[in-house]
């Protein structure tokens, strides 16, 4: 038996169809590195930092993912 997904769901996430590649490369591209360190204090936008580092940080990090997330609805928004 199939599950269907409620349609309204999606149009209720504003971060639907929004890839976090995107989302941390625009915070990148807005606040920089340094910055970005600044507004959310983790190692991957501190040391090094790369967007490939941090996608693979941030995936497997849900805390820090909804930092990053939070921020970019805050700048976009």
């Amino acid at each position: 038996m199939a599950v269907v997904q409620d349609n309204k769901t999606h149009h209720q996430d504003p971060l639907h169809g929004i890839t976090l590649k995107t989302v941390v490369t625009e915070l990148r591209e807005h606040f920089g590195w340094e910055e970005l360190a600044n507004q959310i204090n983790i190692k991957c936008f501190k040391i090094n930092p790369s967007i490939n580092s941090s996608l693979k940080f941030l995936r497997k990090t849900p805390w820090a993912r909804q930092k990053v997330e939070r921020l970019y609805l805050k700048m976009v928004g």
